[in-house]
């Protein structure tokens, strides 16, 4: 399951595989509960005061600025037209909120309670009564149907993880009942409650101008929301800000206690991340996150840091890493024989760039679950190879005799072996040098690669990665554009290779699905950038999705994650264990830090330490 931003086996799944229930089973009484976990019970019990990791106390105040790269063009980011707005769904509250101190746990917030049946085949949610638009109006079951029925039908994304639900009826004044079209999935419930509720009185309704509203067009008209910000300024491209809700139905809701206590958000737009650093240090901004080991090695090194003013800090989450990758187009035929795609790993110097480039912060990632209990170790063995062996006739051999291992780089010698290594899988695979030049035997096309990117100091990471393409008679280019265009050609699987990030979280579900199902692969905007097509993936993905226990999820993750590399689908690059920070000395954080994840909606504006700092780098 998801985290946001987020975050997420079916032994016997075909059979568990139902048509639709031709009616929906509601909930009975005694059945509500205040929240859901995966892991079992939930931490915190109904009438908990608030979370254990954030200040109930927090003053209220202040401002807190971040950057954003690139540009926007609409406020709405629940569909595929435009690049949205940083931030904008801080205007809207879910169902059900989750807990950043458990694994995967999800407690009531437009919702109070919830009720599932033993076989997880609907769910029912109890709106509370005083949930509110920002308009006075009351958040209504009518609401929570029309967002399902909009945001699947406006976005690939929403119409893949909600696909499950085959109806969302009314049963009761507050009541809304969602049915399933298969039973056994303990994600579906959760899911369904990550869903964003969005007003239909309003988009139904007409603008200033009289014109009536499109949800699944761009806009900057600033759309009505229920959350704890609406929509102060915009400045289209530049910059956009966020003004908390005095009045705000929820803030004394146990799960929004401590929280959201800036008066205002505000984003500021930078080009690339070297001028936003600039602008950084010019206190521009209060906060950022580091994703370059250069820059957090080189850049930091100034007089507000020196004095104070600027605090670095690296903290430690229990989250799985991340898969980043070089990723393949599996929809560009010369991808599509595995032995290619080894040889592009074989041809990539982790080992160089981390001692030349990197300042050795980095690690090789070897797992789509990197860091926890659910990445393959070893050889398959117990239920994992009980699960494996249901596919055993369509996944590489290798799954059940080697361990994965990326090959080690370094030195000029182990470069050499990596290449020859390299060549030889790309000869096996029909492609051979001609006066250089790495063409295919049978139609004499040459092998030539675009590595599509956005940011223009990845450009550092490719270039070396090109020398070692090239040697192997592979003509290698990069192609940077801006966030507009580069989203636009992912939307549509318009490129060659590409980076990509694959987060995790302890509990993956249903959006593996998206990540690797078949069905996804052709969904233009879908996370399947890859194009993964394949019948042993769909047959682990559902493993998962219908594991019964724990012990069986953990297992039937593994088998993924092994049938996954062994596929060479992507090339690994490399994770940091700590997120690396860097914040004006103006606020104060909670005593406690989060087991999964870092979030200054949790921190507060402190007047005597703002007080103290001096303006300026």
């Amino acid at each position: 399951m998801p985290s946001p931003i987020r975050r997420i086996a079916m032994a016997a799944a075909l059979a568990m595989i139902a048509t639709p229930f031709a009616a929906s089973v509601h909930a009975q009484d005694g059945d509500w509960k205040h929240g859901s976990s995966l892991f079992g019970d939930v931490k915190y019990p109904a009438d908990f005061a608030h979370f254990d990791y954030v200040n109930p106390d927090a003053p209220k105040g202040g401002t807190f600025r971040q950057a954003a790269i690139g540009t926007f063009d609409t406020l709405n980011p629940f569909n595929i037209k435009g690049t949205p707005a940083a931030g904008a769904a801080l205007i809207y509250d879910s169902l059900m909120t989750n807990s950043m101190d458990e694994p995967s746990s999800e407690y009531g917030l437009i919702a109070e309670a919830m009720s599932y049946p033993p076989d997880y085949s609907s769910v029912t949610f109890r709106l509370r009564p005083q949930a509110r638009w920002h308009d006075g109006e009351p958040i209504t079951v009518e609401d929570v149907i029309w967002s399902l029925e909009v945001l699947k039908k406006t976005h690939p994304f929403y119409n893949a993880y909600y696909r499950n639900i085959v109806s969302a009826e009314k049963t009761g004044d507050n009541e809304v009942t969602f049915t399933f079209d298969q039973t056994g999935n303990r994600e579906l419930p959760q899911i369904t409650g990550q869903l964003y509720v969005l007003p239909k009185h309003y988009w139904e309704g007409t603008d200033a101008k009289g014109n009536k509203r499109d949800f699944a067009a761009s806009t900057l008209e600033p759309p009505l929301g229920s959350g704890p910000y609406r929509i102060k300024e915009v400045k289209p491209g530049r910059s956009i800000s966020y003004a908390r809700v005095p009045d705000y139905w929820g803030a004394d809701l146990a799960v929004n206690v401590g929280q959201n206590n800036f008066d205002e958000m505000r984003y500021e737009y930078f080009r690339d991340m070297t001028i936003a650093l600039e602008a950084f240090k010019a206190d521009q901004f209060d906060f950022r996150v580091e994703n370059s080991a250069k820059r957090w090695a080189t850049g930091y090194d100034f007089p507000a840091v020196r004095r104070g003013d600027v605090v670095l800090e690296e903290f430690e989450t229990k989250n799985a890493e991340p898969m980043q990758a070089f990723v393949f187009n599996l929809r560009r035929t010369k991808f599509q024989d595995p032995r290619v795609r080894q040889a592009f790993n074989y041809a990539f110097d982790f080992e160089w760039l981390n001692a030349n480039i990197f300042y050795d912060q980095y690690q090789r990632t070897a797992s789509f679950f990197q860091n926890s209990e659910l990445a393959a170790t070893g050889l398959p063995e117990g239920r994992e190879l009980e699960i494996l062996e249901k596919v055993r006739d369509q996944v590489p051999p290798e799954v059940f005799t080697k361990v994965y291992e990326n090959p080690v780089g370094g030195d000029t010698r182990q470069v050499r072996k990596n290449l020859r290594e390299a060549a030889g899988l790309l000869k096996d695979a029909g492609w051979e040098v001609r006066n250089g030049v790495l063409v295919n035997v049978e139609t004499g096309e040459p092998f030539t690669v675009e590595f599509l990117n956005d940011q223009p100091d990845s450009e550092r990471v490719l270039s070396p990665y090109i020398q070692n393409l090239e040697r192997l008679g592979i003509k290698a280019t990069i192609r940077t554009v801006d966030t507009s265009q580069y989203r636009n050609r992912m939307d549509n699987f318009d490129f060659d290779m590409t980076t990509s990030m694959f987060a995790q979280s302890l509990s993956p579900g249903n959006e593996q699905r998206d990540f690797w199902g078949s069905a996804a692969a052709d969904a233009p905007a879908s996370r399947n950038v890859i194009g993964i097509k394949n019948p042993a993936v769909d047959t682990l993905i559902d493993e998962i999705i219908f594991a019964s226990d724990r012990g069986t999820l953990v297992a039937a993750s593994k088998a993924l994650d092994r049938v996954l590399l062994w596929n060479h689908y992507l090339v690994p690059e490399f994770h940091t264990p700590v997120i690396r920070t860097a914040r004006w000395n103006r606020f104060g954080l909670p005593e406690i830090q989060p087991d999964y994840g870092v979030s200054p909606s949790l921190w507060w504006w402190d007047a005597e330490k703002a007080a103290g700092v001096k303006q300026g780098s």
